[in-house]
């Protein structure tokens, strides 16, 4: 994955990523979760600023750090990062839920997946995390102008679909219908979509949201071939913050992939 690092770094350094909220100090990160032991990885859209913030805005540091920066590397800009810091940043994704993972986010996605005995953390380590984008933004991916998202998704496809195709990835869980949208365009596949009673929401005051399932195969993503067919599984609602996500539809969107991911395991 250092090489995939170097091209999203190459990236920053070429392509004025600042005019699209990047976070200029952090660190791209390719995968949360050690990608190479894993066999699912879940899918989002970018990662948080909380990755690299406290709620003040503070760079996290020392024991609360979860990925490198500038500050924490010793360096000025990205273009002098050297094949040892890149090492420094790889380890940081690999080791990323055994030392201090965003667990507020991430405890309610490894919920979804882990009916199928495929977790994020110890004893199994057999499912990683990936985001459309491998960049953090000052802002929400929802308050960023359609040209600055667009701009966002070109750049990054072919490193999505590079890291996909270097991994053993057999499985991708996406989470919510963003991630849905996005994942279609960016691979040219069209997934087959149908209602889930069970997995509506309900309003007291608009009409009630109804909830989809999401399943097909991509087999590229942006200009990268993959060497094998990757199953797709997603739902349209996005459990962190979708509002009205109740612990029964989270229980039935966890037994539908785990059936899902039975299959194939």
């Amino acid at each position: 994955m250092i090489e995939i690092l170097k091209f999203a770094l190459n990236q920053f350094n070429t392509q004025k990523l600042e005019n699209l909220e990047i976070i200029p100090w952090s660190s791209p990160i390719i995968s949360f979760g050690n990608i190479e032991t894993s066999q699912i990885a879940t899918l989002g859209i970018n990662p948080s600023d909380r990755e690299f913030i406290d709620v003040n805005g503070v760079e996290l540091r020392n024991s609360e750090r979860r990925f490198h920066t500038l500050n924490s590397l010793g360096i000025q800009n990205w273009t002098e990062a050297d094949l040892n810091q890149l090492k420094q940043i790889d380890i940081c994704t690999k080791d990323y839920f055994l030392r201090n993972p965003y667990d507020s986010w991430f405890k309610r996605l490894d919920y979804i997946i882990a009916g199928s005995s495929k977790s994020y953390y110890f004893p199994s380590h057999e499912a990683c995390h990936l985001d459309l984008i491998p960049w953090a933004t000052r802002v929400k991916w929802s308050n960023l102008k359609t040209k600055q998202q667009e701009k966002l998704l070109e750049l990054s496809a072919n490193i999505l679909g590079s890291i996909l195709k270097d991994s053993k990835i057999q499985v991708l869980v996406l989470n919510g219908q963003t991630v849905v949208s996005n994942l279609e365009k960016i691979s040219s596949t069209g997934l087959k979509k149908k209602e889930i009673l069970d997995w509506k929401l309900k309003r007291k005051t608009s009409a009630d949201v109804k909830g989809y399932s999401y399943k097909g195969y991509i087999e590229k993503i942006g200009e990268i071939y993959l060497d094998e067919k990757i199953l797709v599984l997603g739902y349209n609602h996005n459990i962190q913050s979708s509002f009205g996500v109740t612990s029964e539809v989270q229980s039935s969107i966890r037994k539908w992939i785990s059936e899902q991911l039975n299959q194939v395991f």
